[in-house]
């Protein structure tokens, strides 16, 4: 074991020593990358401000994108292409301090990273649109309030809107924007989606559901509700069938983790992180079934992204010692996908990704995370 850790000292201050002995930079690339998805996204701009899904301009899609472009210094919240993008969004805005279409049912999905791109606005005028954005949100959340109490699977949970039911991707979505508006982690609705969430952990020890039943996985599926789903699929444990975790949704429970400020000594936090190392890769959603490897995979590089970004360190070692510089790692990784005309695009289009607006989006804020520590 002294050996193992000697060894992955030795990686880590190889690394350090890397930079400092004056090995290229990857940022300056980074950022032209940075550069190009942007160009694309604000030439791909409807008339009316938004960006397209489903053959109309779309207010997630558009707010993923206003998001990108309100974060990048060469634009900014007051560059042409952000001010229609936020205007845009605003038209959603709905009595009940909810921003949707109310004609698509995802309340909670739409207010969620309508929220984000308002908070990345920094805009004093815009307080009070997010803080009725919050307090819909938190109403949204499944709990006592619509008759679920503590011990329901649906506690705590998002679902994309009312009568939906709660899974992990709209729960973390739900926390990362409320976290980036300014909530803070000691409100009660982080305290109810961790009851949630840990439900969604294969961990026996802390998790009371029957599918994880004798599992020391440490993974997350994609919800505990209706006895437990995963967009993994099922594999076999010690000749039983298990919930198969992976990568998407463990990177996403462990960033709710580290918003909701759990100790780093928690069992759920350290297995989560024990999972990651296990398990760290960015060719492929880790530990989807072969022949799904590539779905979800840009959803997959955001959610790694702000769940690193947020633990707070910049090199990662996995369980065989090697240690990773996981921002440029990513960096390179994306670089290497983006196509000729500055976008991204996903083949394996399953959950959308084979827009390029959303895909790119996911991308370019992604690298922007990414470049935050360099």
């Amino acid at each position: 074991m002294f050996a193992c850790f000697a060894a992955c000292l030795i990686g880590v201050v190889a690394l350090a020593a890397g930079e400092h002995a004056g090995r290229p930079s990857f940022s300056a690339d980074a950022h032209r990358a940075v550069d190009r998805g942007l160009a694309y996204l604000a030439a791909a701009q409807r008339e009316d401000g938004g960006w397209e899904a489903f053959g109309k301009s779309h207010p997630a899609i558009t707010a993923l994108v206003v998001k990108a472009l309100m974060q990048d210094a060469d634009y900014g919240p007051k560059h042409p292409a952000a001010r229609r993008g936020l205007a845009f969004v605003l038209k959603y805005v709905q009595p009940d301090g909810g921003i949707y279409d109310d004609a698509e049912g995802q309340k909670n999905y739409h207010t969620s990273v309508a929220l984000m791109a308002l908070a990345a606005a920094k805009d004093p005028a815009l307080a009070d649109t997010i803080r009725r954005a919050q307090d819909f949100l938190r109403v949204l959340q499944w709990d006592d309030g619509e008759g679920y109490e503590a011990s329901s699977t649906w506690y705590g949970g998002q679902g994309y809107g009312r009568n939906k039911r709660p899974d992990l991707s709209n729960t973390q979505m739900m926390l990362e924007a409320l976290r980036d508006s300014g909530l803070s982690a000691d409100d009660p609705a982080y305290k109810k989606a961790m009851v949630f969430i840990s439900r969604c952990q294969m961990l026996s020890e802390t998790n009371d559901q029957a599918f994880a039943r004798g599992s020391d996985d440490g993974g997350f599926i994609y919800t505990p509700a209706n006895e437990g789903e995963s967009m993994a699929g099922a594999e076999v444990v010690e000749e039983r069938p298990r919930l198969r975790s992976y990568g998407s949704m463990t990177y996403a429970g462990f960033k709710s983790m580290v918003y909701a400020k759990l100790d780093r000594d928690d069992v759920r936090v350290k297995k989560a992180l024990a999972w990651i190392r296990r398990h760290y890769t960015l060719d492929a959603n880790p530990n989807m079934p072969e022949e799904q490897a590539k779905q979800g995979l840009y959803y997959y590089y955001h959610t790694f992204a702000r769940a690193l970004h947020a633990w707070g360190e910049d090199i990662l070692v996995d369980a065989e010692g090697q240690a990773h510089r996981w921002r440029e790692e990513l960096c390179r990784k994306l670089m290497s996908l983006q196509h000729d005309d500055g976008s991204w695009t996903n083949v394996a289009d399953r959950w959308y990704e084979g827009n390029a607006h959303l895909v790119t989006a996911y991308a370019v804020l992604a690298m922007q995370t990414a470049l935050e520590g360099n």
